[in-house]
């Protein structure tokens, strides 16, 4: 008798511990930490009289409640999308794993817990702001991914906001230095997207989400877009020195690493291959921590 309640308890906290496992994954944990990454690094460098662990706690709590949220609620409004692409069948709305109206709960109640969480324990405008950015994911570019290919320009503006977010978290206001931060973070994200829609288009186009590379599938504009945008974040890219936000170490490192994401974004436009692509994905996640680490570990302009 006592074994076999033992083994009862056991698959109960099994199943328990399966049911946490699939609400987490509703967040997205390994995108949560960049964005955090992102957030802290605004927060630091507008930090110039010396750094509130205390607010920056808050600021990154906050900002991994309401992204998370966010995460899910996204979740639930593509369950059909997610239901019809190899990588994502397996998530637990799709799965079947979690019912639809437990995850919006869940995700409504992260999101709006995190931007309130802000608005008290940092300040309103970085509130207001992690309101914004949970808006325009949710209300713009969820939709928009299956009306038109121009969705990565629209969902670049809540994915650049977390270094502005951080900043208003530490300052209570925004200035020159946030719109610097904000513009590399936009940029960066199209060519970085453009690769992810190259690699995946198969299973986008069956999907039914508009991207470029699903719209145009010889590849053409998507190349021509990414080199593009990588010839605009070279000059966005040193603007912190020029201002004053960082040193010319990070000049010369944010230089190198624009030069190198442009070199993939140029191979990618001739090849147009999955293989170039790919090159372009991993420059794009080596391009943001390695320059905002250096931005922050060299914080004096010229």
């Amino acid at each position: 008798m006592m074994s076999l309640r033992g083994a009862a308890i056991g698959i109960r906290k099994g199943a328990i511990s399966r049911r946490l496992a699939d609400y987490l994954s509703l967040t997205k944990p390994r995108l949560v930490p960049m964005v955090l990454m992102a957030t802290a690094a605004g927060y630091y460098l507008a930090s110039r009289e010396g750094l509130g662990l205390q607010g920056l706690f808050h600021t990154l709590i906050g900002t991994a409640l309401s992204t998370g949220g966010t995460l899910a609620l996204n979740q639930v409004a593509e369950e059909d999308v997610d239901a019809r692409m190899e990588r994502t069948r397996t998530r637990p709305i799709p799965g079947g794993r979690l019912m639809r109206n437990d995850a919006l709960v869940f995700g409504a109640a992260l999101s709006l817990g995190g931007i309130f969480y802000l608005s008290l324990f940092a300040n309103p405008l970085a509130g207001l702001l992690t309101g914004m950015a949970s808006a325009c994911y949710l209300l713009l570019y969820t939709p928009l991914k299956r009306v038109t290919p121009l969705n990565s320009v629209v969902g670049a503006f809540p994915g650049a906001l977390p270094p502005v977010i951080g900043w208003a978290g530490a300052t209570g206001g925004l200035s020159l230095e946030a719109f610097v931060l904000f513009t590399i973070l936009f940029i960066w994200q199209i060519p970085h997207a453009l690769a992810i829609g190259m690699l995946y288009r198969e299973e986008f186009q069956e999907a039914g989400i508009r991207l470029l590379p699903v719209d145009e599938p010889d590849g053409r504009s998507t190349g021509r877009q990414a080199v593009s945008y990588c010839l605009a974040l070279l000059p966005a890219g040193m603007m912190p020195s020029l201002i004053g936000l960082a040193g010319a170490v990070y000049f010369f490192v944010s230089l190198f690493l624009g030069l190198s994401y442009l070199v993939c974004a140029v191979h990618m436009a001739r090849e147009r291959t999955p293989a170039s692509a790919r090159r372009v994905f991993y420059a794009s996640l080596a391009y943001l921590p390695l320059a905002l680490l250096v931005m922050a570990l060299d914080p004096r302009g010229f």
